[in-house]
């Protein structure tokens, strides 16, 4: 569920089945953070910061993955052009999650990743998610 914010931002309430996660995307040009409201959800990261545009396929650097679990009442703030996928992994458990932007999402990049491949794949503006 996407809700209009103050000063301009964007609050995105999602819940998350068991077993399901985003892929890899970023935010655009977008700050953002996410707070689990309930259940566990893991964060994959790139602490690299990637070029904007220009590039299809990129090889990542050895060291740039970074993991972290946030479990309820745990959250994070991240800045633009953070990649990063979520997942839930619980077989049995729904999560539920509440994500703030600024500036509106413009779009998200997706991307698809195999070992240190990492490719762009599609991108996705505000009217796709209607």
């Amino acid at each position: 569920m996407r809700l209009e914010g103050p000063g301009g931002s964007e609050a995105w309430l999602i819940g998350w089945p068991p077993g399901t996660g985003t892929g890899w995307h970023d935010h655009a040009d977008s700050v953002g953070a996410f707070l689990t409201a309930s259940g566990e959800l893991k964060e994959n990261s790139l602490a690299a910061r990637l070029p904007t545009d220009g590039w299809r396929t990129l090889e990542l650097s050895d060291g740039v993955d970074r993991e972290r679990r946030l479990s309820s009442g745990q959250g994070r703030a991240f800045g633009r052009h953070h990649v990063h996928e979520v997942l839930n992994e619980s077989p049995e458990r729904h999560a539920i999650s509440v994500h703030a932007y600024y500036p509106p999402l413009p779009q998200i990049r997706r991307y698809s990743r195999s070992g240190p491949i990492l490719r762009l794949e599609q991108v996705e503006r505000p009217e796709d998610w209607q």
